[in-house]
């Protein structure tokens, strides 16, 4: 494994030694004003705090508790309006896939592939991902040990792509919930890549609710602030003006006036966390 491994997104570096990152965005492509108004947002509440962002949404929620449950805008219109995003503001943007043939088209547009926690060991999905030459963000599998994503990221590596990128979302505890175990930021981070902590997806309830995941945003800030103690590259939120009528995880998002506040906290922590390393 090499040492000290950092992948550029756009313009923005990530590194585990350097100040900390984020990445933003509501769960769902809702709509092009939706989106364009939500990273509107977004950048200026960065702007402020000094803060590098990506932008995050998904054109397609493909693991839905149920078959009826909104999935998102589609894969061409999804494409089109972060390509939109993009442009306008300038920000890297991240989506994820769930099937082979969507990784060269959606590498067209977006810096950041992201292969979903429930598809963590799809090789054919990861070899696909690698082989675009885009930067692959890889979420642990609730079901994954921390260890278990060195094998994940040697498929990676086998197609010639080191721009990766691990995040740790939470582990299954039981039926129907999930812990944070702060020990598997360490642990990923002894394999030299960027570790990711997702702090609004770890807080969710899957399948509590029945054909809905529920969840407990209350605690995205505290976990948020533990996790960069240990200092890693990124913290991953999603976020939405008005969750509880989010077409889905409105019970983990943060609401976007509550942005700030927690984003000031996070970098505060992080500065501390990593004084050693930027003084």
């Amino acid at each position: 494994m090499p040492n000290n491994h950092n992948v550029n997104v756009g313009k923005i570096c990530f590194s585990n030694d350097s100040e900390i990152k984020l990445i933003l965005g509501p769960c769902q492509i809702e709509s092009r004003i939706h989106a364009l108004e939500t990273c509107a947002e977004i950048n200026e509440i960065c702007s402020k705090l000094k803060l590098k962002f990506v932008y995050k949404s998904s054109f397609d929620k493909a693991n839905r508790s149920s078959h009826s449950s909104s999935r998102g805008v589609g894969l061409k219109k999804g494409i089109e309006i972060l390509n939109e995003v993009k442009d306008k503001f300038k920000c890297p943007i991240l989506t994820d896939v769930h099937e082979v043939d969507q990784c060269k088209m959606v590498s067209k547009v977006v810096d950041v592939i992201q292969i979903p926690a429930f598809l963590c060991r799809q090789t054919d999905l990861i070899l696909a991902a690698g082989k675009t030459n885009c930067v692959v963000n890889v979420k642990k599998g609730q079901f994954l040990a921390p260890w278990d994503m060195k094998n994940i990221i040697e498929k990676l590596r086998s197609t010639g792509n080191e721009k990766i990128m691990l995040t740790e979302r939470g582990t299954m505890f039981g039926y129907n919930n999930l812990v944070t175990d702060i020990r598997s930021l360490v642990i990923m981070k002894t394999f030299n890549y960027p570790v990711i902590f997702d702090a609004t997806h770890s807080v969710q309830l899957p399948g509590s609710s029945g054909k809905t995941s529920g969840g407990q945003r209350e605690f995205v800030e505290n976990l948020a602030k533990a996790a960069v103690t240990t200092k890693i590259s990124s913290i991953f939120i999603e976020t939405h003006q008005n969750p509880s009528i989010a077409p889905s995880d409105g019970q983990t998002m943060i609401s976007l006036k509550d942005l700030p506040k927690i984003l000031h906290c996070i970098k505060l922590y992080d500065s501390l966390a990593k004084s050693e390393y930027l003084n």
